[in-house]
């Protein structure tokens, strides 16, 4: 039955048309229609993901398998850095797996053994930002949407963060339901080493970790690996990367899964690690030191307790804000502070502000240019003493960009 209505639809660029041939067309037309209505747009959802859409070479495969729409990013030699093009195939199939009937959860993950995701094209995003073209407005605007759909997600979202995972990697996982870190798993919010903030909602998500986890990695962009990432409070669960295969098989193979459902096949996993292996956390033994310096009315004053405290912890952070850009660390304090009594949705309009901000400034460039193109390591912050970065000039990067202002 179905089969015969599909013959009245032809998949052409425009989506789906009408094919006129045959004397009762109008008849197995609106037939059709109403089956497409029932249905939902679960047709043409199955029709977007037949695997001969995408190529061997595609930098992301999406695709219905089993309950689950899986979604691979796949550019392993750049570590899985996320570019616009990605961007809107994700924030668009998402939208469609929604509205799926057939489709009970999203899985997300990196192709490759090095990373989940390494960040954003900044690079690309630089020099565009340097001549004037308009991605520098429209990669950080549907990212940003793309954060905000998978925060909001219908289905029970699980990503595998199974290797590196910075920046935009963060954005595309923590923000979901459940994030399954591994001994491979390497989380960072570098930004402020290259003249911006922890971006991709990390203004809502970084103080609402515990004590002033947060904000430390904010502002040092400390390296957390493996179950670090869980103790921090970031991934959800903790699994053996060689066990993450057969996990998403068994995710793949459920019967109508509800959340709880996936939360308890998670938790099976997670308990057959192998046990007595689990160190401490690494940050541990400094969490009352982080909690007590880095509660401060600004970062001025992180500074005054860093050079006071004198403790090697202390002087070892010290010198790394020291490496910083000024800006950043302003910006970076302001954004979490707001933050933390804000929506997801308010924190990216603020983030969309302070992107641009960021755009039309100094330090982005040069960041990028001394770590990531040059890559000297010495980079040249304007201005270069964090008392020279005016509470008016912040004031202007927090400031709405009326019609311009991103609208979720």
């Amino acid at each position: 039955m179905l089969r015969s209505h599909l013959r009245c639809f032809r998949f052409g660029r425009g989506g789906v048309t009408q094919s006129q041939e045959g004397p009762s067309w109008r008849t197995r037309r609106n037939t059709a229609t109403r089956l497409m209505s029932a249905r939902r747009i679960n047709i043409t959802v199955q029709h977007l993901n037949m695997s001969s859409q995408y190529s061997s070479d595609a930098e992301v495969f999406l695709t219905r398998t089993g309950c689950a729409g899986v979604i691979t990013l796949n550019r392993p030699k750049s570590l899985n850095a996320l570019n616009l093009n990605m961007v809107r195939h994700i924030y668009h199939q998402l939208q469609l797996w929604q509205e799926d009937m057939d489709t009970f959860l999203v899985i997300i993950k990196g192709s490759g053994n090095k990373a989940f995701c390494a960040g954003g094209d900044i690079v690309a995003i630089r020099n565009a930002g340097k001549g004037g073209d308009r991605l520098a407005q429209e990669f950080f605007k549907e990212e940003y949407l793309l954060n905000n759909a998978v925060g909001n997600c219908k289905k029970p979202y699980v990503a595998f963060i199974d290797g590196i995972t910075m920046g935009g990697g963060v954005g595309l996982s923590v923000h979901g339901h459940f994030r399954v870190a591994s001994e491979k798993t390497l989380f960072a919010m570098p930004e402020t080493a290259i003249g911006l903030f922890p971006d991709v909602g990390g203004g809502y998500f970084l103080p609402r970790l515990p004590g002033k986890i947060g904000l430390f990695l904010a502002l040092t962009g400390f390296r957390l690996k493996g179950r670090d990432v869980q103790y921090a409070g970031i991934a959800t669960h903790f699994v053996e990367s060689e066990k993450i295969p057969s996990l998403e098989k068994d995710l793949i193979a459920m019967k109508r899964p509800s959340k709880e459902d996936i939360a308890d096949l998670l938790n099976c996993y997670q308990n057959k690690d192998t046990p007595g292996e689990a160190k401490p956390f690494i940050l541990a033994e400094h969490l009352d030191k982080i909690n007590s310096l880095f509660t401060a009315n600004s970062v001025e004053d992180i500074f005054g307790k860093l050079k006071k405290d004198g403790s090697p912890f202390a002087q070892q952070q010290l010198e790394v804000l020291s490496k910083m850009s000024p800006t950043s660390l302003k910006m970076t304090f302001r954004q979490l502070k707001l933050g933390s009594t804000l929506t997801l949705q308010d924190v990216l309009i603020m983030e969309y502000r302070l992107s641009q901000a960021c755009m039309r400034g100094h330090d982005f460039y040069e960041g990028v240019r001394a770590v990531l193109i040059d890559k000297d390591q010495n980079p040249k912050w304007k201005p270069r003493r964090l008392e020279d970065v005016t509470n008016e000039y912040l004031d202007s990067c927090f400031a709405s960009l009326g019609s311009n202002d991103l609208k979720i």
